[in-house]
C-alpha cells in the first residue's frame, strides 16, 4: 500500500508507505529543503495522518538531495504574509497534538546537513540518524534570534546541561559523528547509508515491537522527562506494566520468541492505548 504525495495536494513533501512503515521526504532540493510555512504545515499534516492509521508502526522523515534541511527559507516563503500562512495552516489543520503526543515512533533520517529549524524540529522526534560527516547546528543566536520548538528545554535533557548550554549558546556547527558521540543522535553513518539504516530500524520496530507497547513507552518516556517526582513516574510505569502484562500481546510475545517466529500482535497503537492511565 502506498500513498501518493498528490493525494493531499502536498507541494513541498512526498509521502509513501508500505503498509507498515511510512516515509516522508522533504522535497525542496533546489532550495536545500529549506523550511517554509507550507512545508511545516504539510509535514505536520502527514505525520498526523500516518499516526492515525493503526497499521503504520513507524514514520521515517528524510530529505531529497544532498541536504536534509538548511533551516528556514529566509528569502522565499517563510516570511510570507499572515494571510497566506493562515490559509496553509487551515488547509492542513490537524488535531494539534505535538510529536511527543503521537503514538507512532517518528525517526529522522538526516542524509545531509541540518541547521536551525531543520535541527530543532527533529530534536523533538524520537530517533535521529545523522550523516557522520555532515554539519548540524542550533545557529539561532548567530542570526539574532533564539532556539525554538522547545529545544531550550529538550537539548540539555538529551546531552546534559553543560554541553546543551554550549550547543545552544554558541550556535556552532558540529559534525554528525560528534552529535552521535554526545547522545543527540542515535547513530551517525555515511550519508548514502542513512535512509537504509533508519528504514531498517523502522522495519524492525514494525515487525518485532508490539505497537501498543511502543506507543506506551514513547508517550511515557516523554511524560517522564517532564515529571518532577520520581515516585509518581514509578507509579505510572507500574500501572502501565500491569496493563500490558494482562493483554494478549504479552502472551504472544513470549510464544513468538519460544517458537522462533514473527509475532502476530493483537493490540493497536491507538485503539488499545490506555489513555486513562496517563491521566493519573
Amino acid at each position: 500500500m502506498t500513498s501518493n504525495s498528490t493525494d493531499e495536494g502536498y507541494e513541498e513533501i512526498l509521502t509513501d508507505d508500505d503498509g507498515t512503515v511510512a516515509t516522508i521526504t522533504l522535497n525542496r532540493p533546489d532550495h536545500l529543503n529549506a523550511w517554509t510555512w507550507r512545508m511545516g504545515a504539510e509535514l505536520d499534516h502527514a505525520i498526523a495522518a500516518f499516526d492515525a492509521r493503526d497499521e503504520i508502526r513507524a514514520i521515517v522523515v528524510t530529505g531529497a538531495g544532498r541536504t536534509f534541511c538548511a533551516g528556514a527559507d529566509l528569502g522565499g516563503g517563510t516570511w510570507s504574509s499572515t494571510g497566506d500562512r493562515r490559509a496553509v495552516r487551515e488547509r492542513y489543520a490537524t488535531d494539534g497534538r505535538q510529536p511527543h503526543e503521537r503514538n507512532t515512533p517518528i525517526m529522522a533520517a538526516m542524509q545531509g546537513s541540518a541547521v536551525g529549524v531543520g535541527l530543532t524540529m527533529v530534536t523533538e522526534w524520537d530517533i535521529r540518524i545523522a550523516c557522520d560527516a555532515a554539519k548540524y547546528g542550533y545557529v539561532f543566536n548567530r542570526r539574532g534570534v533564539v532556539p525554538e520548538v522547545g529545544s531550550q528545554w529538550l537539548v540539555p535533557r538529551l546531552v546534559g546541561a553543560s554541553r546543551g548550554m554550549e550547543l545552544l549558546l554558541t550556535g556552532r556547527l558540529f559534525r554528525g559523528r560528534e552529535g552521535a558521540d554526545i547522545g543527540l543522535f542515535s547513530a551517525a553513518v555515511p550519508g548514502d547509508e542513512v535512509l537504509d539504516h533508519a528504514l531498517g530500524m523502522a522495519r524492525d520496530i514494525g515487525t518485532n515491537v508490539a505497537p501498543a507497547s511502543a506507543a506506551i513507552v514513547k508517550r511515557n518516556v516523554w511524560r517522564s522527562l517532564a515529571e518532577d517526582d520520581r515516585a509518581t513516574a514509578r507509579r505510572r510505569e507500574d500501572a502501565l506494566f500491569g496493563y500490558v502484562a494482562s493483554q494478549p500481546d504479552a502472551e504472544e510475545g513470549a510464544m513468538a520468541f519460544v517458537e522462533k517466529r514473527d509475532p502476530d500482535w493483537k493490540l493497536a497503537k491507538n485503539t488499545d492505548f490506555p489513555s486513562d492511565l496517563f491521566d493519573r
